[in-house]
């Protein structure tokens, strides 16, 4: 089944999604691993200036994207497994976290290029287990088909011996798509996050906490 390209969100935005990002994602537990198929790549002399954000960029400026469109549908399709539509928030990838991830897998600081070997190999696994088990891409699984796949991976504590590596994975690309999706405006509303909106009039912190501060 052939599936149609995914939009992308512009690589400004992307780019800044991964500054804005960075700070949730440092807070939240990092598995590193050596980087797989050509990902590791050594900077000697370092990796350059960090981007401009005043600037617009298109496809090819910066640094290369790293999915194909094939991974793009299976990353995209993991995210909304993740985070799918609800009565209150988008999916996903329906704000654009597959292109944040690619985005971030594709930088070249150094934990982006460790996080590029996992994804990558990640993404190998999961589209050989689908079809392992159901003869279809992941993408075109039925949810209890993928659904069944990602419980046998969603814990690295629990998952058997033969799905550890695949566990590793998974935890660490629930992290990228939590921080992604979470950092979006659609996503701190969905938490109830109220922080950087203007008020009419400031008043100051409730008397309740002054008080049990010690300060009233």
């Amino acid at each position: 089944m052939n599936l149609p390209e995914l939009p992308r969100i512009d690589r400004r935005t992307a780019i800044k999604w991964i500054a804005t990002a960075s700070a949730s994602l440092a807070l939240a537990p990092h598995w590193t691993a050596a980087a797989e198929d050509g990902a590791a790549v050594v900077f000697a002399n370092g990796y350059g200036t960090d981007p401009d954000l005043t600037k617009t960029y298109k496809p090819g400026d910066i640094w290369p994207l790293t999915l194909n469109p094939a991974q793009r549908q299976t990353v995209a399709t993991l995210c909304d497994v993740i985070i799918p539509a609800d009565a209150t928030s988008p999916s996903a990838s329906a704000v654009g976290v597959h292109d944040f991830i690619d985005e971030w897998i594709s930088a070249p600081y150094p934990n982006n290029v460790q996080d590029r070997g996992v994804i990558l190999a990640g993404i190998t696994w999961l589209e050989a287990e689908s079809q392992k088990r159901f003869g279809l891409n992941f993408v075109n699984a039925i949810n209890r088909q993928k659904t069944a796949i990602c419980d046998d991976i969603c814990f690295e504590e629990k998952a058997k011996p033969e799905f550890k590596t695949a566990a590793k994975f998974f935890a660490r690309f629930r992290n990228l798509t939590a921080g992604g999706f979470y950092t979006t405006p659609e996503g701190m509303k969905d938490i109830g996050y109220v922080g950087n909106v203007p008020l009419a009039k400031f008043e100051g912190p409730p008397l309740e906490l002054i008080k049990k501060l010690g300060l009233a």
